[in-house]
């Protein structure tokens, strides 16, 4: 976690409506049972290796299946098959996410087998062998291990899974069975195999690879066919685990109810945060704090809870919406992350166990402070000027000064100007153009000589006097420096809409930029540096910061917060696909004037660039 997001380096907030449960363990208690609860998974991880290696191994392969018949016995999954492998490794997964259906299953399967084991060694043949004790010491260890840890499995499925699990187990048997079973016919080197020897082969090889299936003495397959069915069936078999062990899609999205309290938390406390507006998206769900001061929005995406700049309301009460927000993650095995949380409610999160990293800088225009005067606004000075003489205009208005044909106008070229097929934006985009609950938002129309649309921006409230940037669009073939222009207009005008400040675009890694190109930068930042700049080609990062430094900015940083490192790149896909990186957003792509329903799983997202 950078230095200055020390908890010391801000004022400590009296956390009003955090209330401790009077349940709560004791500290020895909580770690003898997370203790218990981390040795299962690490159990788990050591017998997915251990199986892995006695598959791709002859020898230990034979050693191990040689202690799986007759006499003997061996530990709690330990099979030498790749099915084990893949089970063990999926459980540990699960079983770190503390899924209380993982712990069950284990449970049950553990439990049943150590009766077994039990039951077993109360015969004289059994008792004979010394690794058969060593197998009844390490299930049971795995037994009391769940047992003792079983306070630390509380998260919760999703109610539709058995059904999801049923149609995936049905349908994944149907296809691997078929493939393998046709594979058999075609590569069986005996004569006179029925149908039925085939299928009973491709069953029996699903489950091993060992000589469980030269029972069937009429087949004879290639040792690749017999790999390849396995893992068909494994795969089939993870399948069903992952629907079985699934995670909720999450809280249903933000209602009408939600959305009033939210606004009316703006409206006291909107000033606070510049992308405070945009948690009024409604493919966000919201939770409020105990005492309903303070809240955190947020959107489910690939079993992470992704919650987007700082929480809403009143900072003494953030500290609830923020334990609220954590208890449900865990409670649902999700992942918490936040994207773009200013440096004071960073402070706020890392003191419930969330560490920082800082993604960039936010481009903040102090209207008393902008000039065009001075050799550093030089450049932005001609373009303005240039495309002033080419007979451009810019009309600023409120959405609710708009007229109805006017706004479907403006949302049709909003759609037709969009670069490429998807629309991008989550954590700083609101997700909709013309909507009646958005009245105060500000548009800026700019036509050319001809009075001909070529471009738009539109923007925010940022408390009640603020500007937070939302949309940027423009055709193609206009006038270059066109978006500047605009910009200019605006912040010049500003202060005839009562404007103290504007929010511009968020410069990703902006400080890379910035110091890296710095007489003395070191070697890693240089080449930091240089990749950044490399991989601009395609993707607008350099080029982002350096259409908003030619404003003069105040650079505001802002964070992204996560419980784990190891969690990180499963953030960047969640990431990704929240701003639309990823997947297509639904049709259509702009509404018209109108209310959306809350029902629907992904509204259109709006981007910061042009």
């Amino acid at each position: 976690m950078p230095a200055h997001l020390s908890p010391s380096n801000l004022r400590q907030h009296t956390p009003a409506d955090r209330v401790p449960s009077p349940d709560v363990p004791s500290r020895p208690r909580t770690r003898l049972r997370g203790g218990a609860a981390s040795a299962t998974v690490w159990y788990l991880r050591l017998l997915a290796v251990l199986n892995l290696a006695a598959v791709v191994s002859l020898s230990f392969r034979d050693e191990v299946q040689e202690h799986n018949v007759g006499e003997y016995f061996t530990p709690y999954l330990a099979t030498a098959g790749l099915i084990s492998a893949a089970l063990a490794l999926f459980l540990a997964m699960v079983m770190r996410r503390r899924k209380r259906a993982a712990w069950i299953f284990n449970l049950l399967l553990a439990g049943g087998l150590f009766a077994l084991y039990l039951l077993a060694m109360t015969q004289e043949a059994y008792r004979e062998h010394v690794t058969n004790w060593g197998s009844l010491l390490i299930t049971g260890l795995f037994v009391a291990a769940l047992l003792l840890g079983r306070g630390e499995f509380t998260a919760v499925g999703d109610r539709s899974n058995p059904k999801l699990a049923l149609a995936a187990g049905a349908g994944g048997l149907l296809l691997s069975g078929t493939i393998g079973t046709l594979l058999v016919a075609a590569t069986n080197k005996l004569p006179g195999a029925t149908l039925t020897d085939e299928i009973a082969y491709t069953l029996l090889r699903g489950i091993s690879v060992g000589p469980l299936a030269d029972r069937v003495d009429a087949v004879h397959a290639p040792r690749w066919v017999d790999v390849l069915i396995n893992i068909l069936i494994a795969a089939t078999f993870l399948l069903v685990l992952y629907a079985c062990f699934r995670a909720p899609r999450g809280r249903a999205l933000l209602g009408e109810d939600d959305e009033q309290r939210l606004r009316d938390l703006l409206a006291r406390h909107g000033e606070r945060d510049s992308l405070g507006y945009f948690a009024l998206r409604r493919d966000k769900a919201a939770i409020f704090s105990p005492s309903g001061k303070a809240a955190v929005t947020y959107r489910v995406v690939g079993g992470v809870s992704l919650a987007s700049g700082d929480p809403i309301g009143d900072p003494e009460a953030w500290p609830g919406a923020i334990d609220a927000w954590l208890a449900e993650a865990r409670r649902h095995a999700w992942t918490p992350a936040v994207m773009g949380a200013s440096e004071e409610a960073g402070t706020i999160y890392a003191r419930h166990g969330l560490d920082a990293l800082e993604l960039g800088d936010e481009a903040i225009v102090e209207i008393a402070d902008f000039t065009l005067e001075g050799r550093a606004m030089r450049g932005v000075r001609q373009a303005h000027n240039r495309v002033r003489r080419a007979g451009y205009t810019v009309r600023i208005r409120r959405h609710e000064d708009i007229a109805d044909d006017e706004m479907a106008l403006l949302i049709d070229k909003a759609d037709h100007w969009r670069d490429g097929p998807t629309e991008r934006g989550f954590s700083m985009a609101l997700g909709r153009l013309g909507d009646p609950g958005d009245g105060r938002c500000v548009m800026l129309e700019c036509r050319d000589a001809d009075g001909e649309p070529r471009a738009l921006l539109s923007f925010v409230p940022w408390g009640e006097h603020g500007l937070s940037l939302d949309l940027m669009r423009r055709e193609r073939a206009c006038e270059n420096g066109l978006m500047e222009f605009m910009v200019v207009e605006l912040l010049l005008r500003a202060q005839e809409l009562g404007v103290p400040r504007v929010s511009l675009n968020f410069a990703m890694f902006r400080s890379v930029f910035e110091r890296g190109a710095r007489l003395g930068a070191g070697p890693v930042l240089r080449l930091w540096r240089s990749m950044l700049t490399f991989f601009s080609r395609w993707w607008q990062i350099e080029s982002l910061y350096r259409a908003n430094a030619k404003y003069r900015p105040v650079w505001e940083p802002r964070f992204l917060l996560f419980a784990k490192s190891g969690d990180i790149p499963r953030i960047g896909l969640a990431s990704a696909r929240a701003e639309g990186f990823l997947t297509p957003p639904p049709l259509p792509v702009l509404r018209h004037r109108g209310r959306s329903s809350a029902s629907e799983a992904e509204p259109v997202a709006t981007t910061r660039s042009s």
